[in-house]
């Protein structure tokens, strides 16, 4: 990560949550508006976001575990990173801008499913996404942003399956989704 990346990084730390502005949704994935972000959380507004999953050439998949400061889910194990788009960015686009924020490096993405899940947490805040899922492969360095990730690592997809199925608490929401639907499409 070059010095301009990290730069770009801080500048993000600093904005704040209440600027950030994120395209609503009607069921079918089309955009219908705009809205800041916490208003869209606050009040379970149906929205656009992603979740990107990196595997590396052994096969396991890259978990991040979401920093304290996290304003609903902290310190729950993720996918390796989530987000959503800005107004005018494409998801693709999107969700590679995220992985160089979130995780510190950056490799092609590509499509695989999408889903919409709906979620309340003790705050008061609520998820209601059409949530698109991007899959990589990546093998080198991770150099995640401490405001977003305590912390990270490579796990085998059996392992984790267990896991998830035992302590669902220690997962983010539409983690578990994601792993439901992936499980799925195995059988």
């Amino acid at each position: 990560m070059n010095l301009n990346d990290l730069r770009a990084r801080s500048e993000l730390n600093v904005r704040s949550f209440m600027e950030i502005i994120i395209p609503l949704s009607d069921t079918a994935g089309n955009i219908t508006g705009f809205e800041e972000k916490i208003e869209v959380h606050r009040r379970g507004l149906l929205h656009l976001a992603f979740s990107v999953l990196i595997f590396n050439a052994a096969g396991h998949l890259l978990l991040q575990r979401r920093a304290v400061e996290k304003y609903h889910s902290p310190s729950l194990w993720t996918n390796t990173c989530c987000g959503h788009p800005h107004p005018g960015e494409a998801m693709r686009e999107a969700a590679e801008r995220r992985l160089t924020e979130e995780m510190g490096f950056s490799c092609e993405l590509s499509p695989w499913f999408t889903f919409h899940y709906q979620a309340s947490f003790s705050n008061g805040l609520h998820e209601n996404e059409i949530d698109h899922v991007f899959l990589g492969r990546y093998d080198g360095p991770v150099l995640p942003d401490p405001g977003e990730v305590s912390e990270y690592r490579w796990t085998d997809l059996e392992e984790l399956r267990a896991d998830a199925e035992e302590f669902p608490e220690k997962y983010t929401v539409w983690f578990r989704e994601i792993l439901r639907q992936m499980n799925e499409m195995a059988n």
